[in-house]
């Protein structure tokens, strides 16, 4: 959806089994379908749609191995180098002392890692607008959305044809 003057019909559905049915359909018909919007996660869309699992927890795993290391290395360095103090009768290099904040800078880097790279992937942020095609996705409406700029008159017929069988409760077109 990152095309300026994109034509896009849509249809408005009110159940969820509803949109999986009219996906598995449009699967069947070999339709192009652009997106499908939902307004929390359903279950079983993503194969129907051909999605591959998210590599987020890859990124996650990184970020938290920099923090582990980013807590532990500093920690070696200000015990044993930079201010080496011994106390409770502890050796200036004391791993099991270093848990908690290893712990917490583990979890800080991997959390905050992990939003930062979510919302550049998904094109969120300050100051970016994204097109909506109605607002009533993001409450209790679930949408089906093909690209028609390129489409001819009979292609669209065809989806609108698409919509009816599959039981949206509305049909609409959108430039966005």
């Amino acid at each position: 959806m990152s095309k300026e003057n994109t034509e896009v019909l849509f249809g408005l559905y009110d159940d969820e089994t509803d949109l999986l049915k009219a996906v598995k359909a449009a699967n069947d018909d070999h339709l192009e379908i652009m997106d499908v919007f939902t307004p929390f996660p359903v279950h079983g869309l993503d194969p129907l749609l051909g999605l591959s699992e998210s590599r987020l927890h890859i990124a996650g795993f990184i970020y938290g191995a920099i923090g582990t290391l980013t807590a532990f290395l500093f920690m070696t360095w200000v015990f044993t180098r930079d201010w080496p103090i011994i106390f409770g009768g502890k050796p200036y290099f004391s791993a099991p002392a270093f848990i908690p904040i290893t712990f917490e800078l583990t979890v800080l880097f991997a959390s905050v890692g992990m939003v930062v790279t979510f919302y550049v992937i998904c094109g969120l942020g300050p100051g970016v607008v994204n097109p909506s095609l109605d607002d009533r996705i993001t409450d209790d409406k679930f949408c089906i959305a093909f690209d028609t700029s390129n489409a001819d008159e009979s292609v669209v017929e065809k989806l609108k044809s698409f919509f009816s069988t599959t039981g949206a409760s509305e049909v609409n077109t959108k430039t966005i």
